[in-house]
């Protein structure tokens, strides 16, 4: 692993997408459930690449020049990320939560990079090749890591702590996501907590929002916990966009659209303060701050207030985002709704519970897009749709103009398309 180390120290960067090579990467060939990578490696050396990681035998017996034979690249890649994470002298801030872990992690760094040159996760990438990616590409010279882990099963947080070894980590909350790999809401708990755990086991810090009684119910006894409390700051406004007023009634304007958030932004003020950051420039941050990526962004189209908040969903987020809009918005209120994944035997349950709550509400029309809302179209007023490519040459959008319009979704069903030109 040394070799390995000082093999990419000297290389441009890490690529595990062959059509995305260039001169001097370090390709490492990784399976997926539709491709080897392994069958790209000469295309890669091809290309350019420093060397290429690759873990068929059959193939690679002999190990041409250019390619290094493991046992498995995947975990190559994820000891090589640890053993890189161990020449950082660098705080890591590990992220997770069953909703609003991305928005928090995006509000963190940017409050942080008031002070600091600060590296984090990039999109999603926050699964077992994410992380080490997000590692792998840090620079030398960052002086704050922030990784968002995310998880669909037990297991796959602590190992993903293994890789990252966090000194800090943060849960933002534990809701009802990825009931199926989880075996249910106890099982979300167990496996998201496995972050508390990993750092009692290593004498890590636990930043603790103590107004959440499921997030403390979870420390171990006896773990380093700092403490902040989200009811300490109050929501001044909440109709257009979040804004909050502190202990001190100092206000802070967000450009976040619902209450929901109201946690994420608490838990960047928290963590600013912890490191550092004036509180005037934290509170600049959090202002200046816009969403982007399908997440809580509100934009004007085709003459509709569009809540644009579709990459994904789970029954905690769709909950909280339907709530938001009941009691924030005024009427006439829209809203289109897709599928909710990864629930199991959870899954009729709680379309049903969803659509319980939205048709309970005379002043909303609502659309549902998927077959497990769409299961239960003779029962409910709505109109339902089988997917997106069926629901777009009925959307009238025209017809909506002037009113308020939530989209919110699974990744899965890619609502953002019905946007389209």
């Amino acid at each position: 692993m040394d070799t390995l180390l000082q093999l990419f120290l000297s290389s441009r960067s890490i690529c595990t997408d062959s059509r995305k090579v260039k001169s001097g990467d370090l390709f490492f060939a990784l399976k997926g459930a539709n491709f080897d990578g392994n069958e790209f490696v000469l295309n890669a050396l091809e290309k350019g690449a420093l060397a290429a990681v690759a873990d068929d035998p059959t193939q690679f017996a002999n190990a041409p020049k250019g390619v290094i034979l493991v046992d498995n690249a995947l975990q190559a890649l994820q000891q090589l990320a640890r053993k890189y994470r161990d020449t950082l002298q660098i705080p890591v801030v590990a992220l997770t939560g069953s909703n609003g872990k991305t928005t928090t992690k995006e509000l963190v760094a940017t409050v942080l990079a008031q002070k600091y040159k600060v590296h984090f996760t990039q999109g999603n990438l926050n699964n077992e090749i994410g992380v080490p990616l997000t590692l792998l590409s840090t620079p030398p010279d960052s002086e704050i890591l922030i990784v968002e882990m995310g998880a669909n099963h037990q297991g796959e947080i602590d190992a993903l702590c293994r890789i990252a070894n966090p000194e800090y980590g943060l849960i933002t909350n534990i809701g009802l996501a990825h009931l199926e790999g989880f075996g249910g809401p106890e099982g979300v708990k167990k496996g998201k907590s496995e972050m508390y755990r990993y750092l009692h086991s290593q004498g890590g810090t636990i930043f603790l929002n103590i107004s959440d009684s499921t997030l403390v119910d979870l420390v171990p006894e006896k773990s380093r916990v700092l403490t902040y409390a989200g009811n300490d700051y109050t929501i001044v406004e909440n109709t257009t966009f979040l804004t909050l007023a502190d202990d001190r009634n100092k206000i802070i304007n967000t450009q976040l659209t619902g209450d929901y958030n109201k946690s994420n932004v608490v838990a960047a003020i928290f963590m600013g303060s912890y490191f550092g950051v004036a509180e005037a420039q934290v509170y600049e941050a959090l202002e200046n701050y816009i969403p982007t990526n399908n997440r809580s962004q509100q934009i004007d189209f085709k003459g509709c207030h569009l809540i644009k908040d579709a990459y994904n969903a789970n029954p905690s987020s769709m909950t909280s985002a339907l709530h938001s809009l009941i009691h924030t918005v005024k009427s006439p209120k829209v809203v289109i709704l897709g599928d909710m994944l990864e629930l199991g035997d959870f899954s009729q349950e709680e379309h049903q519970k969803v659509l319980d709550l939205v048709c309970s509400q005379p002043d909303i029309e609502a659309v549902m897009i998927g077959p497990r809302f769409g299961a239960f179209k003779d029962t409910y007023t709505a109109k339902f749709y089988n997917s997106v490519q069926e629901a777009y040459p009925n959307i009238n959008w025209k017809a909506w103009q002037g009113k308020t319009v939530l989209l919110k979704g699974s990744r899965g069903i890619a609502l953002e398309k019905l946007l389209e030109e």
